[in-house]
């Protein structure tokens, strides 16, 4: 993803624009073509996304910062630049693992903590490991905020559809729709559910996109994508 400076970080226009939500699935497209087709590359979720709010915060904001940087260095066989790379994959995610879980551990309750566990369920899902994801995301969705809790929720619907446990993963979908934050709009979770409902049940997907597709929401193009990919009626 792009590097989001600490200035717009701190950007309450920059927060508001943005929603602070750059897709999940598109930073995890293989995992997502491997599970089920959750695809939804176009949406939603989370970017760098430091609250930086006062210095009295600043051990847990560089703890999270530290551990944010592991998981955006490039795996290479060498360092281009003196860029810092890691050797592999896995190295790689072993070390951004160890770097969210000291953050949750030792911050627990925190804005910061709720992030990082955020984190390690994107981590786990890359690496295929949907039980322990879901873990995280559900207690990101039960423990944190309104805010951070909605993309814990939107994370875990996506588990839920890829499994086959479609009431569930609507359940919260609809949910989010009917309590939208700043971080998943109504728009985002009714985009969610139209994808996850195509092939299911092509009729309330398309009710569902309807109003988004002529409207001029943020997300209406790809509204308009997905109508024109369902069946006819």
């Amino acid at each position: 993803m792009a590097r989001i400076t600490r200035k717009e970080l701190k950007s309450d226009k920059f927060a508001q624009e943005i929603g602070l939500t750059v897709t999940f699935f598109e930073e995890h497209r293989k995992d997502v073509v491997r599970y089920g087709g959750i695809g939804v590359a176009v949406i939603l979720l989370i970017g760098g996304f430091f609250v930086y709010r006062s210095h009295e915060h600043a051990a847990r904001e560089e703890a999270l910062a530290q551990a944010i940087r592991i998981q955006e260095t490039p795996v290479a066989n060498m360092a281009v630049n003196g860029q810092t790379t890691f050797p592999t994959q896995d190295v790689k995610d072993q070390a951004a693992i160890r770097a969210f879980a000291d953050v949750e551990t030792k911050y627990s309750g925190s804005d910061e903590a709720q992030i990082a566990e955020y984190y390690l369920g994107c981590v786990h899902s890359d690496q295929g490991k949907l039980g322990d994801a879901e873990k995280n995301f559900l207690n990101v969705a039960n423990h944190g905020d309104k805010n951070y809790g909605s993309l814990g929720k939107i994370a875990l619907a996506q588990i839920y559809f890829s499994d086959g446990r479609v009431d569930q993963g609507e359940k919260l979908l609809r949910d989010l729709m009917a309590n939208p934050t700043v971080f998943v709009s109504k728009d985002q979770a009714a985009i969610t559910l139209a994808k996850n409902l195509t092939g299911r049940n092509n009729a309330e997907a398309r009710k569902l996109l309807a109003p988004i597709k002529d409207s001029k929401s943020p997300v209406a193009s790809i509204a308009q994508i997905m109508t024109a990919q369902l069946p006819p009626q």
